[in-house]
């Protein structure tokens, strides 16, 4: 059966059919992160139980030595002018596009697949935002573990740096996000950047029950949101890369339900996990992998990026009912069929086949093997994340999110 992906375009309004996020006021209002496990760690670390303090307290060394000194930062921080000639416009360049060394300009550029090129620092936005949703994610789960105001106090801030300020507020678009010189002035490529907004809802969704965070705040980031979903499906960047069948498209369907889910729209959010569940029925293949990221020269990293983009949909998923850990496609994919397939290859215990021309970062595997444990009966997969991480396993903040 062939399958055909929902290609959900349409104005996103405040007044869409509501939902229940939380059962209780005072739960922190979190979609990729379970907000009972919370709950059940937090117990643990007022009992302090050595499954969770190691963690517990490199998190908050890491909120104190980084999240705290960090910024505020906002993208009026770049010394060039994006092409509509206001700063408040995010603009990043294509990160493996180079000057073409035959020609004098070097235009237009030209690809050089997994090789970074520095001049993407050139652009702070590229750099500033994803640390600033790492570290209100990072302030949001110190601040719901400790209670302690300075957290909460310090991811406000940043928020509204970022967000809310008249002077320094980002433009809910993403028009000039991965720009190729000499080709295009930003591609829809460039929501990949964007990805990172979902820990950063998860981090607003930690904070919202504390004193520095108000109902006005609240409101005007779920507007800055909603204006922002817009343009993802109305705009001919968002549209492309809605389009996509690969790594991109999986993250921006996680991303987008995220942000339906924030914004409470219910009925888009359905919508979204059907079209990532046909998704993941075009993109897998009968063997459990993902033959776009097959073709990438660090394949083994784009298969667990793919992988971890699907498990968030899953994740968030539950929120609207839908179970995707357990459900097959009409052609036989799966997420438990990727995973069998893939934990040998995290694991080390087969080697990779395909091409991986720097070292796989295996941290990025432990979601996914985490998964594997709370999902699909994995009996050795906390053990193989101790014994992959060594004597940081205690200290991973993993530990305190299941």
């Amino acid at each position: 059966m062939k399958s055909n992906l929902f290609f959900i375009v349409g104005v996103v309004l405040m007044s869409c059919k509501t939902f229940n996020v939380t059962a209780q006021s005072g739960a922190p209002a979190v979609f990729s992160l379970d907000a009972k496990a919370l709950d059940r760690t937090k117990t643990k670390i007022a009992n302090k139980n050595p499954e969770v303090i190691d963690a517990y307290k490199q998190l908050i060394k890491d909120a104190d030595k980084k999240a705290l000194p960090f910024g505020p930062v906002s993208v009026m921080e770049k010394k060039g002018l994006p092409p509509s000639g206001d700063k408040h416009d995010y603009m990043s360049l294509a990160p493996y596009h180079w000057p073409d060394p035959s020609k004098p300009d070097g235009l237009p550029y030209i690809r050089k697949d997994g090789q970074t090129n520095p001049e993407v620092k050139d652009y702070p936005d590229k750099d500033n935002m994803p640390k600033l949703c790492e570290y209100v994610y990072m302030l949001g789960l110190a601040y719901y573990f400790s209670e302690e105001n300075q957290y909460a106090e310090h991811a406000a801030k940043l928020l509204k740096v970022w967000f809310l300020d008249a002077d320094t507020r980002m433009n809910p678009n993403l028009n000039y996000g991965q720009a190729i010189k000499g080709v295009n002035e930003g591609r829809g490529a460039g929501l990949i950047d964007t990805r990172h907004w979902i820990k950063l809802i998860d981090g607003i969704g930690l904070i919202k029950n504390s004193k520095y965070w108000s109902k006005a705040d609240q409101q005007g980031m779920q507007k800055w949101f909603s204006d922002f979903l817009n343009w993802m499906q109305t705009s001919d960047n968002g549209t492309h890369e809605m389009k996509t069948l690969n790594n991109h498209g999986a993250w921006y369907d996680a991303q987008r339900l995220s942000l339906a889910l924030f914004i409470d729209s219910s009925e888009l959010a359905k919508k979204i996990v059907l079209n990532a569940a046909n998704r993941l029925d075009i993109q897998m293949d009968d063997n459990g992998l993902f033959p776009a990221e097959m073709e990438r020269t660090i394949s083994l990293h784009y298969t667990s990026f793919v992988m971890n983009a699907f498990f968030t949909i899953a994740h968030m998923a539950e929120k609207t009912g839908f179970d995707f850990w357990k459900y097959t496609s009409p052609t036989g994919k799966s997420l438990k069929k990727a995973f069998d397939k893939m934990k040998p290859y995290f694991t080390g215990d087969k080697e990779w086949e395909g091409q991986q021309i720097k070292e796989f970062d295996k941290e990025d595997a432990y979601p996914i093997l985490k998964d594997g444990a709370a999902h699909f009966k994995c009996k050795d997969c906390d053990d193989t994340i101790k014994k992959l991480a060594d004597d940081k396993a205690p200290r991973l903040r993993i530990n305190l999110l299941y």
